[in-house]
């Protein structure tokens, strides 16, 4: 049986992943639950993943898999990961196979500065394999973080971000920003009116407000990776 904490976590994290096709952050799974510290969403986890009901992936950040629900999520009796998608067991085999062969090659567009801005991407660095499950549909490109403006949103100076290509984002999302055709950053992005603000996650650097004509979304993030 579940806590009650346990169980809304269960459930916030499966919204997530119903939506986006990514688990939230350790941040937004601490705001969700009205948490003080990351160290008990850590706990919850590890609760979760030991009864069964998630799977950590080992090496990749904030990657997890829900592996059955409970009565109160499924609303019948409980299911598997595949069942939720309609899935027989069969087929969550050769899903769980395809997960593991499968992985897209991705140019990695030199470094994003998660903190005061660089200049703009403008080159291939080299590639990397990524895991198709991360990606969906649209072309997508991976950088890596420079700086800590972002910590707080569970980016890390050294980490890869996946950005999915995209001219548009809602607010809240966080984006590859062009700042007057030369400043390209990390930021959450927010729209108020004609003012465009690039919030950072770490209070140590304050939010931009700039114009609409000074900015330009390049993409919005859909993963991270993480090497340890």
């Amino acid at each position: 049986m579940l806590t009650k904490k346990q169980l809304d976590l269960l459930q916030f994290i499966h919204g997530r992943l119903q939506r986006d096709g990514v688990p939230p952050s350790f941040d937004e799974m601490k705001d969700a639950l009205d948490l003080r510290s990351k160290s008990g969403i850590h706990r919850l986890i590890t609760a979760l993943e030991e009864r069964g009901f998630i799977r950590r992936l080992a090496h990749k950040a904030r990657a997890i898999e829900i592996v059955r629900l409970p009565d109160a999520i499924s609303g019948g009796a409980p299911q598997s990961a595949a069942q939720t998608r309609g899935n027989t067991p069969s087929q969550e085999s050769a899903a769980a196979n395809d997960n593991i062969v499968h992985a897209m090659e991705l140019p990695v567009m030199g470094r994003i500065a998660a903190g005061v801005p660089i200049e703009a991407i403008s080159h291939v660095s080299h590639s990397m394999a990524v895991p198709g499950s991360m990606l969906g549909a649209g072309h997508h490109y991976a950088l890596e973080v420079k700086g800590d403006s972002m910590i707080e949103a569970g980016i890390n100076d050294g980490d890869v971000v996946v950005i999915r290509e995209t001219g548009a984002a809602d607010n809240g999302d966080i984006v590859v920003a062009l700042v007057d055709g030369q400043e390209a950053t990390l930021k959450r992005y927010r729209r108020k009116g004609s003012a465009i603000h690039l919030e950072a996650a770490n209070p140590a650097y304050p939010t931009r407000t700039l114009r609409e004509d000074q900015v330009k979304v390049q993409g919005r993030l859909v993963g991270l990776i993480r090497n340890y």
